[in-house]
């Protein structure tokens, strides 16, 4: 790189060039424990003003002396370094500087011995098991018009369990025994509220270009994906998987002599494992030592439009981010205060596998698990006051997947438009008594999982102080830049949009640290967002559905190939389809959707395309390996160009051929 031209006291580097400046600095100067003065005092990690001017010029990083004091101090301004007390700007001199990644950013407390405190510490010992240009984004159903006046789960009073030596070392990770909170900077570039998919992008990606950050967590770090989403539900869907493979195995010819068990608290024991294995990549370690971000645990709340008050301390902050996600929503349903229930808060805390599983709620979260614990063993009945199972898709694949899990076992209760439960003292069983068509039914199960949707965490925030307008229902208002009504103060994730997807937590993350310190312009209405739901076979879309484009007034064609049609699908057992709108009479596509067995991993070959620009004609000449089930997209190209073989062509092409053979 070259060093910027020159300019007034203003000047500043744009967002690549002071990452890419401050990762080759910190390459060429010497950091180490320095001392000085009388009596000496050590200053950690830091490095020597002059030292920096050398190699510099050095480097042809800068021209002369005065161009290398002045590229310093822009990255000095940027954040990227500070001097250690704080008192000069960059000089050409013994100085003592330190990265903002080598500051004190917070750390786990140590014992005695110099180890650090551990939940372990404070556990009798365990026993560890065995291991075994049109927006394309679509408009899906708002929230629930009830939404603000469901309960939601107080996460202060949901634990992790059981505390065996997977779970301690999750809670090492996502929230220390005892944490000790750093002393705060004079003032932060950004200071971000939750530590889930958008908090952690937003605060590690500032801290990446030297922003001084500020990550405040009251509860676990990862938020809901690592510890009670994405991340167990997908570790006990492959297990589920693998269980409907061993009793489906005869199909292929495999016989297994008996019948298939499963055993359950190993289920849990592997998730738990796994998910411990990837929780250090969230932790509050990583943050503070490895990438620079001060981290607090404890409660944040606004007490103006520039400052956060944590645990007693004031943060001031030039921007923030609001990223705290969502909890369970639950319905104010007859009863239910006053009996057991699961939400996907608690249920992955379970070791033993409930007979008799109650689902209220078929979407995404309510579908997987109910299809994954009826392999597991439960006899599980799903209730719903729609007509179909995922009611955000098309019924075409929600039938599919419906069939699927009737041929596992699942029992679906339709249409209900009342229901109460109750039980005997607070214990199991549970009784469910719904209504649907004028009549009553009752049904009894020993366990009850509510999965009626999110809702977003927006109390307690002190968001009244910040000049931040929200509702209890549809979370924090946001502009197209994710800025709140206090232009300083921005939001992302579940608590600022109807799309609930890590992956969109992530991508408005990113645009944050664009719009908030670099004065970008990015719009989050330009990300095209596909989703899949994880049961078997998988859902998975992109863009438009056919519904709204035709409320729209938006001409279009859709192809569609089933996957019976697709050689390795037929070979594999798999069921579905591949299905692509275009805009009629153009091979730009509008939007997908793929009911397979890996729909989630075939959907970004569209998405891709789509973001690319790319035409469905143009993915016909991409050649798929054979054979693949992504092969039905490049035959669905195929059906597309042979629609633009009009019968005048084919006139002309029987003419040539006649003529020149």
């Amino acid at each position: 790189m070259t060093a910027p031209d020159r300019g007034g006291p203003q000047e500043s580097f744009n967002f690549d060039d002071s990452q890419m400046l401050s990762t080759r600095l910190r390459d060429l100067v010497e950091i180490t424990d320095r001392k000085y003065g009388f009596p000496p005092k050590t200053y950690s990690r830091c490095f020597v003003g002059s030292d920096a001017v050398r190699a510099l010029i050095d480097e042809n990083i800068a021209a002369d002396e005065d161009d290398a004091v002045r590229i310093g101090n822009m990255l000095l301004s940027a954040g990227v370094f500070h001097h250690v007390v704080k008192e000069h700007p960059f000089k050409n001199e013994r100085l003592f500087y330190r990265f903002a990644a080598d500051e004190d950013h917070g750390q786990t407390a140590k014992k005695a011995d110099g180890t650090p405190v551990s939940w372990s510490d404070f556990l009798a010992p365990v026993t560890e098991i065995r291991e075994p240009a049109l927006s394309l984004q679509p408009a899906i159903p708002e929230r629930d018009q009830d939404l603000g006046n469901f309960h939601q789960d107080d996460l202060d009073t949901i634990g992790i369990s059981p505390l065996d030596v997977h779970n301690t070392a999750l809670l090492d990770c996502a929230h220390p025994k005892v944490w000790v909170n750093p002393t705060p900077k004079k003032k932060y570039n950004l200071v971000v509220i939750g530590a889930g998919t958008g908090g952690l992008v937003a605060s590690a990606g500032a801290a990446g270009t030297g922003a001084r950050v500020a990550l405040v967590e009251s509860h676990l770090l990862g938020g809901d994906c690592l510890n009670v989403g994405c991340v167990p539900s997908k570790a006990l869907i492959r297990c589920a998987r693998a269980a409907a493979a061993a009793r489906d195995a005869s199909t292929y010819g495999i016989n297994i002599g008996g019948p298939i068990s499963v055993d359950f608290a190993a289920v849990m024991e592997r998730m738990r494992r796994l998910r411990a294995h990837i929780a250090p990549n969230d932790s509050a370690e990583r943050f503070s030592r490895e990438l620079g971000v001060d981290v607090f645990m404890g409660r944040a709340r606004f007490t103006s439009e520039s400052t956060v008050e944590v645990d007693g301390t004031t943060l001031v902050f030039s921007k923030a981010v609001i990223a705290t996600g969502g909890t369970a929503a639950i319905p104010p349903i007859p009863g239910l205060d006053d009996t057991p229930y699961l939400t996907n808060a608690t249920v992955f805390n379970l070791t033993s596998l409930p007979k008799r599983l109650g689902v209220i709620g078929t979407g995404p979260i309510g579908t997987e698990l109910a299809q994954a614990f009826q392999r597991f063993g439960s006899d599980v009945t799903a209730f719903s006051r729609e007509g179909q199972i995922l009611f955000r898709e098309d019924a075409d694949a929600a039938k599919v997947v419906e069939a699927s899990m009737r041929r596992d076992g699942v029992r679906f209760v339709f249409n209900v438009t009342g229901i109460r439960v109750t039980s005997v003292n607070g214990q199991p069983p549970v009784k469910i008594v719904i209504e649907r068509e004028g009549t009553e039914e009752s049904h009894e199960v020993d366990a009850l999982l509510v999965a009626t949707g999110r809702k977003p965490s927006v109390t307690g925030l002190g968001l009244e102080a910040a000049g931040v307008m929200f509702d209890a229902r549809s979370g924090i208002d946001v502009n197209e830049k994710l800025q709140t009504s206090n232009p300083r103060i921005f939001a992302v994730g579940d608590v600022a949009s109807r799309y609930q997807f890590t992956h969109m937590a992530d991508f408005m993350a990113r645009i944050v640290i664009r719009n908030a310190l670099f004065l970008g312009r990015d719009r989050v209405s330009s990300l095209l967002v596909p989703w899949s739901t994880y049961t078997e076979p998988e859902v998975a879309h992109v863009g438009l559905y056919a519904k709204e484009m035709a409320a729209r007034h938006i001409e279009f064609t859709t192809y569609t190939r089933d996957l019976a049609d697709v050689d390795r699908a037929v070979l594999e057992g798999d069921n579905g389809f591949v299905k692509i709108h275009v805009r009629k009479g153009t091979d730009e596509i509008l939007g997908a959707t793929i009911v397979a067995g890996h729909a989630g991993d075939l959907i970004s070959e569209i998405s891709v395309a789509m973001r690319a620009g790319m035409g469905l004609g143009t993915l016909a000449r991409v050649i798929h390996p054979y054979p693949t089930t992504a092969e039905a997209i490049q035959q669905i190209g195929d059906a597309y160009n042979q629609t633009r073989l009009t019968p005048f062509a084919k006139g002309l092409f029987r003419k040539w051929l006649s003529w020149s053979h």
